[in-house]
């Protein structure tokens, strides 16, 4: 059985009710028990954080241990080096998410410091940006 960790960055913990123009009207945890009854021959498991320093810990935590991260760091996607460096230093392939078109957005939204670092990259298709991730480790 494969094991995917999902790491999800600031103001996602709030997804359902947070701007459901941009990010829909469904939280990440029923969104993700959807995930886990469609395949469930993966073990996933989540962590959320606001705080840069946390979200470093469990890449740094789980990027030797498990077959593949799907990360959405969201704003600090844009802003963080630091997290840029974490995805590069581990051994596990991290595809990046996000829900939104992000060059459809605000300018600097149009920088990452993970996609150089990452294994791909899925934006735009909503949720099931997450989906198609998980797939691409299949």
């Amino acid at each position: 059985m494969k094991k995917l960790m999902i790491i999800n960055g600031p103001n996602l913990n709030l997804l359902g009710t947070r701007e459901p123009e941009i990010y829909g009207n469904l939280s990440f945890t029923e969104f993700l028990d959807e995930l886990k009854a469609k395949y469930t021959n993966i073990h996933f498991d989540y962590f959320q954080s606001n705080i840069e320093g946390e979200l470093i810990d469990k890449l740094q935590e789980v990027g030797f241990s498990y077959d593949g991260i799907v990360l959405n760091a969201a704003a600090y996607t844009h802003t963080s080096v630091g997290i840029g460096d974490a995805v590069k230093a581990i051994k596990t392939p991290v595809i990046e998410v996000h829900i939104s078109n992000t060059f459809d957005r605000e300018k600097f939204r149009h920088k990452s410091y993970v996609s150089p670092n990452a294994k791909g990259i899925i934006i735009g298709f909503g949720l099931q940006s997450y989906e198609l991730a998980v797939q691409s480790f299949i």
